[in-house]
């Protein structure tokens, strides 16, 4: 699939990588109108064998009761000499009060900077790319909209949407990891925003839109919801788009063969064509023998 389209906004320089071992932040930096910083854990958060990046929010303390970002995100780690050392995936995040930091728990195998030769002077460059597609800053929900709903905060008016969720797959959210109940509503909210792309019509799916929805498919499987019919369901959509490109592809191609044909078709009528000739007046004017006139015949 295709990458959304995102543009390098910020590079960290990290000095003494292998003496660091507590969290360590970068300053901060502005990307779409927002403001940002980089958070690592250079021993994991709850993976130890591997490097953790997080893309966080600078100033959410600041911020209006509701805000929220919406913002697709990759980080590239580079050594000193800029070669490449990993690469993450692309993700989606909607950040808000409850997470204002969304990244990649499993970014980076330790064992890779380990690596001498590849950790340069012990030094590491992170490269920060972002998209924010959404800026919302106060919202519009209030307590007193928000109902109690299987130890999940849910306004009212969701109450029907997500009810029969519950009814269809009573143990789906039985294993998931937060204990907040705020953090768990960002995640339900997450979850319905995917329900509702995917009762989508797969041939008026975007690429983009396709690469989101994954992402959110595996923020909600890394925290323990259990959506294989979601899976399915997405595998469904990316299976029938791709036959439908396929199909326009074909369906290009043959028009293009076509229009080939009847090109080659036109030159050789040209060709059979032959305009007459224009004849000049020799042409025209046969060759008359001279006139002899007969003798008469002597008796």
């Amino acid at each position: 699939m295709m990458e959304i389209d995102l543009q390098k906004t910020f590079t960290w320089k990290i000095e003494n990588f292998s003496g660091r071992k507590f969290p360590i932040t970068s300053t901060v930096f502005s990307s779409g109108g927002c403001e940002w910083y980089v958070l690592i854990r250079p021993k994991g958060d709850g993976f130890e064998d591997y490097l953790s990046l997080y893309l966080c929010v600078g100033n959410p303390k600041s911020l209006q009761p509701g805000w929220k970002r919406r913002a697709s995100l990759h980080f590239i780690v580079l050594n000193q000499s800029g070669k490449e050392v990993h690469r993450t995936s692309e993700r989606y995040g909607l950040f808000g009060p409850e997470i204002p930091g969304w990244g990649f728990r499993t970014a980076l195998p330790l064992t890779k900077l380990q690596d001498r030769e590849l950790l340069e002077n012990n030094t590491l460059f992170i490269e920060v790319y972002i998209k924010v597609t959404e800026v919302v800053h106060e919202g519009d929900e209030t307590r007193k909209d928000m109902l109690d709903f299987k130890g999940f905060n849910v306004l009212s008016s969701q109450i029907a949407s997500v009810s029969p969720i519950f009814a269809k797959y009573p143990k789906f959210a039985d294993d998931i990891k937060p204990t907040s109940k705020a953090v768990k509503t960002v995640y339900l909210k997450i979850l319905l925003g995917l329900i509702k792309t995917v009762n989508k019509p797969p041939e008026i799916f975007s690429e983009t839109e396709l690469i989101k929805a994954y992402s959110s498919l595996i923020d909600l499987m890394e925290v323990g919801f259990r959506v294989k019919w979601l899976k399915s369901k997405l595998d469904e959509i990316s299976l029938a788009r791709k036959k439908k490109v396929d199909a326009d592809a074909a369906r290009v191609q043959e028009l293009e063969g076509k229009v080939k044909n009847q090109v080659e078709l036109d030159k050789e009528k040209t060709k059979s064509h032959v305009e007459p000739k224009m004849l000049s007046f020799k042409d025209y004017a046969s060759p008359v023998s001279p006139w002899i006139p007969r003798r008469k015949r002597s008796d």
